[in-house]
């Protein structure tokens, strides 16, 4: 059985006005993340973990956010694209790793509703998907609650 390995970071800056989406869940807070989707840094971070596994490029290359079309998308019908287009390759997530670098707000209430929607989306098992979170000590702008950032690793199985 042939394995890839990716890995994929993004970030974003808070501001007001915005919803905070991560890992496909509203998070009650009083900023969101500023971008031209949705702006989930989770989900970007995974896609591009997973597009990286197969030297495919990264998000901006599929869905350019200067294309008036992904302007507000819902990262996971992003994410659910990207998945299919592994799967047209020959491969399935066999797990993933993430890390969401977050001053505030706390973010583990919300993280079994994140795995359980990136697991539906990407059509594999909840135990397969890993989230966590972090603070940075308030060191660095995510420290700062001038932005959210997020790094994933994933395994990319044969079908």
């Amino acid at each position: 059985m042939k394995l890839r390995i990716g890995h994929g970071y993004d970030v974003h800056r808070l501001t007001e006005g915005r919803k905070l989406i991560l890992g496909g869940v509203e998070i009650p807070h009083d900023k969101g993340l500023l971008g031209h989707s949705d702006a989930d840094v989770l989900v970007h971070a995974l896609m591009d973990a997973m597009l990286g596994a197969l030297a495919l490029g990264d998000i901006g290359h599929l869905f350019p956010d200067d294309d008036p079309t992904y302007s507000g998308a819902d990262s996971m019908k992003l994410l659910e694209f990207v998945n299919d287009l592994i799967r047209d390759k020959g491969y399935r997530i066999g797990n993933l790793d993430a890390t969401i670098l977050a001053q505030a707000p706390k973010l583990a209430p919300f993280i079994p509703a994140m795995q359980e929607r990136i697991a539906d989306v990407c059509r594999i098992d909840r135990e397969d998907v890993s989230v966590k979170a972090t603070t940075e000590e308030k060191l660095g702008f995510t420290g700062e609650k001038l932005g959210i950032a997020a790094h994933c690793v994933v395994l990319l199985t044969e079908l």
